[in-house]
């Protein structure tokens, strides 16, 4: 099965796992998966930490690139098509990345791995907790 890591969800895997459900970890540790970050979570974490925000994400963008591919984590590419399908998703999130990452698990087809109900509500394929 091919997931798609929320931001959230690839930073904790990386620094903090005891903040993911339990019942999701044998998603993210069965080798018959493919464990996927979008490149827009590479951006996102580019843009927080430049802005400094407050819970910034404790690497940076470049960081990142290296932290996943060492995690074995494949980098998602943005395609017009992924961009495209923003616009046919109900405005159930405001959050521009959020809605990328939506558009993508359903494009490819994929399955979304998240913490965020908002995004979940996208699709009743989303791995939760």
């Amino acid at each position: 099965m091919r997931l798609l890591l929320d931001t959230h969800v690839a930073i904790w895997a990386l620094t903090d796992p005891r903040r993911i459900g339990r019942e999701v970890i044998p998603y993210l540790t069965d080798p018959a998966n493919s464990l996927y970050v979008s490149a827009i979570s590479v951006l996102e974490i580019s843009i927080k930490r430049r802005l400094d925000k407050r819970g910034a994400p404790p690497f940076s963008g470049r960081a990142a690139i290296r932290h996943f591919a060492n995690a074995g984590y494949s980098i998602l590419g943005i395609s017009a098509e992924h961009a495209a399908t923003v616009e046919e998703l109900p405005m159930l999130h405001g959050d521009p990345f959020d809605r990328l990452l939506a558009a993508q698990a359903l494009a490819e087809p994929m399955r979304l791995v998240t913490h965020d109900r908002k995004l979940a509500a996208y699709s009743d394929t989303t791995i939760t907790w």
